[in-house]
């Protein structure tokens, strides 16, 4: 889908915005605090329903309104695709071309999009929760059905915590029957997310490999290791923990619990890389997932780069703007692009906050 326009009414620090896109390269300069993020944020929201500053629903209504509102008008196979979202404090209200869709995961796959942001040297600094993220958002546009397998798991886990919890310690036999049933749940869904994080691993590898050679300024070996929580079989490890998760209260092993080991030259990305690779790595797995997805289903997401080049050298930054794929781009900066780059369509905020193009 190629987005054309994004109107906004009550997002954020926005009353109201109405904004045009190019099939290119779309740069928003300006100071920080204008609200050049804000509006990263309201395009990967219409992509999946979540803020990537992992904001609370309630944090994007602008203060003192009740409702935030978001239209976003694109093409996809020579069809216009209205997308609209109201955005409440308790549930939100989705349409796609006048439709209303019955369940939020219904939006998946109507705008993709790759986000890359500073913080995302989280992905390497912070636990694994946010690496495990990073691969299901990828299985997800690449088959948005495995969403609903990772709502099933989150429910059977949710359930087999809260009998464990009941349980205070002791499993006597009626919650032994209904423990079994829980495990085997966990088994048979827990295998089916595990096996297809291996394969999106495994396909985004070489990407990643060639991604990170293209950005850096010296060649390296590139690792990505999917580490389970437990050794041999799944059903093995639940029933060989049982008596651990009864005394804790909660579920030691699974897909929950994973981490995937990334390295450069055979060191920890993690503990013992500097912050030039860990920015590199952190920018090139995006980018691996994006031209892993463009790929595979032929189109390219819309990729979004905020504030991307304060966090990165000269020499990175112009290698990323050199090297961008091919498909539809917006990038924030509070600085201006480099010499050898021209965006196809160029915004700027002025002092006053009023977006003003430049011609």
């Amino acid at each position: 889908m190629l987005l054309q326009r994004l109107w906004l009414q009550d997002f954020r620090s926005y009353e109201t915005l109405d904004i045009s896109f190019e099939s290119g390269l779309t740069a928003l300069l300006g100071k920080n605090g204008f609200g050049k993020t804000n509006i990263l944020e309201a395009l990967a929201y219409v992509s999946n329903l979540k803020s990537f500053r992992r904001s609370p629903t309630e944090s994007l209504i602008r203060h003192g309104c009740d409702a935030a509102f978001i239209r976003a008008v694109g093409i996809r196979e020579d069809r216009e695709v209205l997308v609209e979202l109201e955005i409440r404090k308790g549930r939100s209200k989705v349409q796609v071309n006048r439709q209303k869709l019955k369940r939020s995961r219904d939006i998946l796959g109507a705008l993709r999009v790759t986000v890359f942001t500073p913080d995302d040297l989280a992905l390497l600094k912070e636990g694994p929760s946010i690496r495990r993220d990073y691969i299901d958002d990828i299985a997800v546009s690449l088959e948005p059905t495995f969403d609903l397998v990772l709502s099933k798991f989150g429910k059977i886990l949710k359930q087999r915590n809260a009998l464990l919890k009941q349980c205070r310690g002791r499993l006597d036999s009626s919650a032994a029957v209904t423990l079994d049933v829980w495990d085997e749940k966990l088994c048979t869904i827990g295998s089916q997310v595990v096996e297809k994080r291996r394969q999106v691993l495994a396909a985004i590898l070489p990407v990643l490999s060639d991604r990170y050679q293209e950005l850096s300024v010296d060649s390296a070996a590139i690792s990505a290791t999917y580490v389970c929580s437990w050794e041999g079989e799944f059903a093995a490890a639940i029933n060989a923990s049982r008596n651990n998760d009864v005394r804790r209260g909660v579920t030691t092993c699974g897909p929950h619990r994973d981490d995937i080991d990334l390295q450069i030259n055979g060191f920890a990305t993690r503990t013992q890389c500097s912050q030039g690779e860990q920015r590199t790595m952190a920018l090139a797995l995006r980018l691996a997932g994006h031209l892993l997805v463009t790929d595979r289903l032929g189109e390219p997401p819309m990729l979004l780069l905020d504030d991307v080049l304060s966090e990165l050298d000269e020499d990175r930054a112009a290698s990323l703007l050199q090297t961008l794929p091919e498909g539809q781009t917006v990038i924030s900066s509070a600085t201006a692009l480099p010499p050898l780059v021209k965006a196809d369509r160029e915004l700027t905020f002025s002092d006053k906050g009023v977006l003003v193009e430049k011609t």
